[in-house]
């Protein structure tokens, strides 16, 4: 391994970066960051950062990655700062129900709880009935993407050349999202849109228990390539947390090399 080690002026005086390189693996040619406070102590992400900094110094702009402040959330910061302050002391007229905006493939709803002793609460049978859905509501994930634990963007998966998207501004990413909440939130079977009147006029014949797609069938050709396919990220997974326990293993031997040195030297 390559170690690179340099001054983080982003952090307070003392505190170092450094970048390590591997040259063997899998993983060969990636980098690892680390950060050492002025006492020694080793940090491998941003929550321990985090975490030991405590309200000393926000880092809410800091990349983890480069080791600098980004300016453009720096500057988001400041002006949500000076909007809460503007803001601060005037009542919430709002009366509203609160709305979930975030948009999850799981049931999480939302409650309004009150403690005076006068409500009562009172149910409407005809109108326990299952809410309507909104159309297109996976367009709210559109630009979203997930990143991996060293902050960097996990590649959406190839989707089968089966599965053709239906509506305005269908991408793989948008019907990905339908289809990942489709299989969690249902338990009937996933065919697509059975209508063909749905590619003229989705916004009235879309079906909003099934994912924005066209009507599709699964093959026992289709599952033996996807079963060849699990096996094969098996094997790779393997390789991969194989090749990462033999390099940490080394480098805990070489700091484990270093310390004796030192102690011999003492």
């Amino acid at each position: 391994m390559e170690r690179k080690r340099f001054e983080c002026t982003a952090l307070p005086s003392g505190w170092k970066r450094e970048e390590v390189t591997r040259k063997s693996g899998l993983s060969a040619g990636k980098s690892d960051v680390y950060y050492y406070s002025p006492s020694g102590k080793k940090f491998r992400s941003k929550p321990q950062l985090a975490r030991y900094l405590g309200n000393s110094m926000d880092l809410s702009s800091f990349d983890f990655r480069t080791g600098k402040m980004l300016i453009s959330k720096l500057n988001k910061n400041r002006q949500r700062l000076r909007f809460d302050s503007a803001n601060q002391g005037k009542p919430d007229l709002n009366t509203s129900l609160p709305v979930r905006q975030t948009a999850s493939i799981f049931k999480q709803p939302v409650t309004k709880v009150t403690n005076h002793p006068n409500n009562k609460v009172k149910m409407d049978p005809q109108k326990a009935v299952e809410q309507p859905r909104q159309l297109f509501w996976e367009k709210k994930l559109t630009g979203l993407n997930a990143f991996d634990i060293a902050e960097e963007i996990i590649k959406t998966m190839d989707l089968p050349k089966g599965l053709q998207g239906v509506g305005p501004g269908c991408t793989d990413e948008t019907l990905l999202s339908a289809i990942a909440s489709a299989l969690h939130t249902s338990s009937n079977p996933i065919t697509g849109q059975l209508s063909a009147a749905v590619e003229k006029n989705p916004g009235v014949w879309l079906n909003t228990s099934q994912p924005l797609c066209k009507a599709f069938m699964v093959t026992d050709e289709d599952i033996r390539k996807q079963e060849e396919l699990v096996q094969q990220v098996r094997k790779k997974l393997e390789e991969a947390l194989m090749a990462d326990m033999l390099a940490h293993a080394e480098e805990s031997g070489k700091e484990t090399d270093l310390v004796q040195d030192k102690e011999d030297d003492l």
